[in-house]
């Protein structure tokens, strides 16, 4: 019970994080947002554009995390219960998961990047 515990708030950091990321990216790139969307660029295509920031983050996160698993993984055998160290159903449920949650995390961002108004963005800048 406490592992599942620590899983729930290492998830919930790992989106606080990647949130972050991207809602400081998208503060710092205001008038550039702006300037593509004054040029023509749709809101989807600066959806789009953040979503795949954050999801460049997700997948370079996840394969480092597998990585470490399956070489601390032998370590850890004795704690664990019901598994084995690369048990791949495991590996995939998990790391899903946690792509399914990234993925939530980049909406709000990406969204208020969408909605930047670039007559505002460029006087600001």
């Amino acid at each position: 019970m406490v592992f599942e515990v620590f899983a729930l708030v290492a998830l919930v950091l790992a989106a606080a994080g990647i949130f972050g990321v991207l809602a400081a990216s998208v503060a710092e790139r205001t008038r550039e947002i702006g300037v593509r969307t004054a040029l023509g660029a749709s809101q989807s295509r600066i959806l789009g554009m953040v979503v795949r920031q954050g999801l460049a983050l997700t997948v370079a996160g996840l394969v480092l995390g597998l990585a470490g698993a399956f070489s601390v993984g032998r370590l850890i055998t004795k704690l664990l219960y019901g598994t084995q160290p690369h048990d791949p159903v495991a590996l995939l449920v998990v790391s899903g998961i946690l792509a399914v949650i990234a993925m939530l995390a980049c909406v709000v961002p990406a969204w208020r990047a969408a909605k930047v108004d670039p007559v505002i963005a460029l006087r600001e800048g």
